[in-house]
């Protein structure tokens, strides 16, 4: 009896195209872990909880009632609405429901869950403004979702919107249903105009969603009014504010992002999330670092590190090799432009040498962004302490008194 031998497996077959063809975001530790970290935007002053807040047990009947995350019983699973950080999220952000907030792992499920919500796969388009945050082409490229782009008006690092152009390409594109704007932009540290952002909610010739990416906004100045449009989700039922405990709260490690929009389409959201997507530590952290008393220790540390961006700023501009510092500076990161060796122009290669010199026989990691458009010859710097802040100028200066 003769045995049929199966053909060999192919892989690349059965696999979707798109998939195939992806290439993955590269995330900030995907090339080096360790050293002086100012490279992915975290707090570098570190998370806003005394560290005698983050145990597993409570030592009081008070504190127990207070979190009702079920840390104590992490056999059970945890509260997959989670109201505690609603309401306190509600209060804090001055919205007037917890219907109006969507908890997720980090704000890349917020992503991903928004584009699997409203784009059809192989048909629909999102319109992304380069230069932005990566992940938003990623997700949709996972999700065979097509991308337009219409760069941010780049001319002396203003990272603005080009309004007319957006609704240019959505009058001619009926396919697109999402529109992602960052604000503060990454890597261009710019919050966008108010001003340009109204029309293109308002616009007739648009049936779809606008996505606001906050995770900086927390940085931004008071006295700024292009800071958060967090409530004009009550206005607007087709906008979506994306924010995050990552960045000013310091707690990059829980993975905790926030949508908050319309009910409607949070109520999707939560109808597309997995049951039980937020753990009950990461709940029990977030929803001890939403009290008045650390939301109170956040704005005390953030007001420390603009201090710190200041004088970054200031420093590092008088350091030969260094040309402008573009953008805004209304996050917790700098764009800076490395000089040729006769300081006239802007140079990518030199930029990637400091960069990688600074990583692989200094400690000090920065991010290389010369590749994306209007950052030629740009490393972004995350605002570290003041004493990695002296490292980093000694180092800069040395490297670019050296290296061609």
């Amino acid at each position: 009896m003769s045995i049929n031998k199966k053909k060999t497996f192919s892989l690349e077959s059965v696999v979707r195209p798109n998939i195939l063809a992806l290439k993955p975001y590269r995330c900030a530790r995907d090339d080096y872990s360790s050293g002086i970290l100012l490279d992915a935007n975290e707090n570098s002053f570190g998370m806003i909880l005394p560290k005698n807040e983050i145990q597993l047990t409570f030592h009081s009947k008070e504190d127990k009632e207070k979190d009702d995350s079920g840390i104590e019983k992490l056999h059970r699973y945890p509260d997959p609405n989670q109201v505690n950080i609603k309401e306190r999220l509600m209060k804090f952000r001055g919205l007037p429901s917890i219907d109006y907030f969507f908890l997720g792992v980090g704000s890349d499920e917020c992503i991903d869950l928004i584009i699997r919500i409203f784009c059809v796969p192989g048909k629909d388009k999102l319109l992304i403004t380069p230069p932005t945050y990566g992940m938003y082409s990623v997700c949709a490229n996972i999700n065979d979702v097509g991308i337009v782009k219409v760069n941010l008006d780049v001319e002396d690092g203003k990272f603005q919107l080009k309004t007319d152009e957006i609704l240019k390409a959505v009058r001619e594109n009926e396919d697109i249903k999402m529109i992602f704007l960052c604000s503060p932009g990454n890597p261009t540290g710019t919050v966008l105009s108010h001003e340009s952002i109204r029309p293109i909610l308002e616009d007739e010739n648009y049936n779809g969603i606008v996505v606001i990416d906050e995770a900086y906004i927390d940085f931004v100045e008071e006295k700024n009014q292009n800071g958060s449009l967090v409530k004009w989700v009550t206005q607007y039922p087709n906008l979506v504010i994306m924010q995050t405990l990552s960045k000013s709260f310091g707690l990059a490690g829980i993975r905790l992002g926030i949508s908050i929009a319309d009910p409607r389409i949070i109520q999707l959201m939560n109808n597309t999330k997995a049951p039980y997507n937020i753990s009950a530590l990461t709940s029990h952290v977030a929803c001890t670092a939403l009290s008045t008393q650390n939301i109170s220790n956040m704005k005390l540390i953030k007001q420390q590190i603009r201090d710190e961006h200041m004088k970054l700023i200031s420093s590092i501009l008088t350091i030969p090799g260094i040309g402008k510092i573009l953008g805004g500076n209304d996050a917790n990161f700098i764009l800076v432009q490395i000089l040729d060796r006769n300081n006239q122009n802007v140079n990518n290669d030199r930029a990637y040498h400091i960069y990688q010199e600074m990583a692989e026989k200094h400690d000090i990691v920065v991010r290389y962004r010369g590749n994306e458009i209007g950052c030629e010859g740009c490393l972004r710097i995350t605002v570290g302490t003041p004493k990695e802040n002296e490292l980093l100028l000694k180092t800069l200066n040395e490297l670019l008194g050296v290296i061609l």
